[in-house]
């Protein structure tokens, strides 16, 4: 029988979609959630969909052009509160399960985010970006030309962000709507941002995050504070000792649980951790202080945009133990931490689950997850009996009619005799006795994972004839904090090693053609492999994204620059200029000659575009190997994973022709 499957193409992009955000109704007979997906001009839509456990049904709540999310139901089920830009601006709506008509609730000059309900369903609580002197009841704010300042007045390090843009002038506010009279009230102003947690039982105290340390631009540490909803003195939970976030009560208020590290020299490279403060006592305690597990999901893709809803710690109803998503090897799970610290792992596999909601009373979940063949769809489980039901099959349609390939996972020994996990995908269409080239894929962070989740990018170049590997060298999560803090300090040293030592565990294989390599990462993927290539001439060519190349300039021009700089590189420009200038790959420039394709988003603010004029710059001054510059205006650092969709399949297009012409 013939097989007329095809390879997967660029412009299959535009018709992936995913569910994501599952939340069970209190009832546990339903659970709605956010499709996420292209229309026919391209543009992204999300829309919140109804699916009943009980008949097995699925119904759209919203459509049209617009970005719905966060829907949330109310205590009593009856009705739905959700974000979404159908007016402009991300603002909260209404909707009442069994009508069709949504009702506007707030409208704040520069949207709102987080909606939580209260108790007893009459409020809600919410946060949104306000300048000094703007309330959340004058209207949104139209970004003419004409009300373009005509300068502005920097007094702050933190004044810009990659997630949103420029922020010298505002900060993030916590607010509480009624959602019958629309009136507002804000309960936290001043210079500090602020984020919302979780309503106590009684709808007496609001749980929130916030640095309001003296200089919060030096200071990182971020707190959780009780705020009184009916004013009153707040109460500080945590000692500034470190970065929390996430607080929910238990089901009786006693205890708050909420996700967090202790600060230390490390800021990024720390394992997140599960803390439980008993409120009348006043103490806190680390539950998973002897787990050496990252709590979150760590795992990169390439079809879902990062920062998904975490669902933080959520109690069972007895009070003894709290439901979280974790990640290690290269999977991410559910698992119960209970009070004592001893840990259960729910849900496992091969695969990565990226959002769940729980029905304590049926002791079941349904739960958001990707693996290495599915961008992402929802599954019922329950815990009684153990059993598992797919839910959806969103792609279905589509993957009809392509092939895929199956990841083969690997472990090989890096550098110091470390045991690394990786990943081989081989091309579509593999016949044994043939060679094929070869592409490594590298991560950014450093501190995220690769996994068993879906890449787009990795099948494209799989459906195009080439090797795919990729690994998890030292300096990702998933294999403990001595692993995830080891690349700190020593950039291009063993976490280098421990790459090549990939290439050289692959090219063992008689289907390799080690004489056609290409190597490719973005962020810190991208430094990664600027630093290759200024090592040697092993790689055919080339690709850097969003890369950095000079952590003197990076310092100064990232959102981050200073105090990244500080942990991961151990320097800065003023004390030990020598190791940043050590560690960048600008000064091995001399040494490249492998064919460099460079492509950066001219709004990355984390690692920014400066980066890669550098580069090109002294690369076409000093007459080197091939190389060529593209630029996207308007792209942040997220453009690969959610930016403008045409962008994005541009991007791909140029990765493969690259390959496709050097390798």
């Amino acid at each position: 029988m013939t097989d007329t499957k095809r390879g997967i193409t660029a412009e299959d992009l535009y018709q992936i979609c995913y569910p994501s955000e599952p939340q069970l109704s209190p009832d546990g007979t339903k659970a709605v959630f956010v499709e996420t997906k292209m229309d026919e001009l391209r543009q992204y839509q999300s829309h919140i969909y109804l699916y009943s456990l009980e008949d097995n049904s699925k119904t759209a709540l919203t459509s049209g052009p617009f970005r719905d999310s966060f829907p949330r139901w109310s205590p009593d089920g009856s009705k739905l509160c959700f974000v979404s830009n159908r007016s402009g601006k991300a603002q909260l709506w209404h909707l009442d399960v069994n009508e069709t008509e949504f009702k506007q609730i707030t409208n704040g000059p520069n949207g709102i985010s987080s909606p939580v309900w209260s108790p007893d369903g009459r409020s809600i609580a919410f946060a949104a970006f306000l300048r000094t002197g703007q309330t959340l009841t004058e209207g949104t704010e139209e970004l003419t030309e004409e009300a373009t300042p005509k300068s502005i007045t920097v007094d702050k390090m933190k004044y810009k962000s990659d997630d949103s843009g420029f922020v010298y002038e505002k900060n993030k506010q916590v607010a509480v709507v009624n959602i019958e009279t629309g009136s507002v009230t804000q309960l936290t102003e001043g210079t500090y941002d602020h984020a919302v947690g979780s309503w106590s039982p009684d709808g007496k105290w609001l749980a929130i995050t916030a640095n309001r340390s003296v200089n919060p631009d030096i200071q990182h540490e971020i707190d959780i504070y009780l705020v009184p909803v009916e004013g009153g003195e707040w109460k500080k939970i945590t000692n500034s000792d470190g970065t929390y976030a996430m607080p929910t009560f238990s089901k009786d208020g006693k205890k708050l649980a909420f996700i967090g590290s202790v600060a230390d020299q490390h800021l990024y490279a720390t394992m997140k951790k599960i803390w439980v403060a008993e409120l009348d006592a006043g103490t806190v305690q680390c539950l998973t202080a002897d787990w050496d597990v990252h709590v979150g999901d760590a795992t990169i893709g390439d079809v879902r945009s990062p920062g998904h809803p975490n669902p933080g710690a959520v109690w069972t109803t007895d009070g003894q133990g709290m439901y979280v998503i974790a990640s290690e090897k290269g999977s991410s799970g559910i698992y119960l931490v209970h009070l004592d610290g001893s840990v259960t792992k729910v849900v496992g596999g091969e695969r990565n689950v990226y959002g769940f909601t729980f029905d304590n009373e049926k002791n079941s979940l349904v739960m958001a997850v990707s693996d290495s063949l599915t961008p992402g769809d929802l599954f019922h489980v329950d815990l009684n009996t153990e059993t598992e039901k797919r839910l959806t099959d969103v792609n279905g349609e589509l993957f009809q009619e392509i092939r895929l390939s199956t990841p083969e996972e690997i472990w090989y020994e890096g550098a110091e005799g470390w045991n690394i996990q990786g990943w081989i995908l081989k091309p579509v269409g593999f016949q044994e006795g043939n060679t094929y080239p070869a592409i490594l894929q590298i991560h950014g962070g450093p501190h995220s994972m690769y996994g068993h989740t879906f890449f787009h990018e990795f099948q494209l170049l799989a459906a195009q004839g080439y090797v795919v590997v990729y690994t998890n060298p030292r300096g990702s999560y998933g294999y403990g904090e001595r692993f995830v803090q080891a690349c700190c300090g020593d950039y291009g040293g063993n976490d280098y090693k421990d790459l090549m030592h990939a290439v050289d565990y692959v090219c063992q294989f008689d289907y390799v053609d080690e004489t056609r390599l290409g190597v490719a990462g973005g962020s810190y993927g991208g430094f990664m492999t600027n630093w290759i290539i200024g090592q040697g001439n092993r790689f055919k060519a080339a690709v850097t994204d969003r890369s950095i190349c000079n952590w003197i300039s990076f310092y100064g021009v990232s959102d981050i620059g200073y105090y990244f700089s500080a942990e991961e590189i151990q320097a800065n420009p003023f004390e030990n200029p020598e190791k940043m200038w050590h560690h960048s790959p600008l000064r091995l420039v001399a040494n490249m000659e492998t064919p460099l394709l460079i492509m950066h988003g001219e709004r990355d603010y984390r690692c920014p575009i400066e980066q890669a004029e550098q580069l090109y710059m002294t690369l076409r001054h000093r007459g080197k190997a091939p190389v060529s510059f593209i630029r996207f205006p308007g792209a942040n650092h997220e453009m690969s994973r959610s930016g403008d969709p045409e962008q994005r399949v541009l991007r791909l297009q140029y990765t493969v022709d690259w390959f496709n012409q050097y390798v």
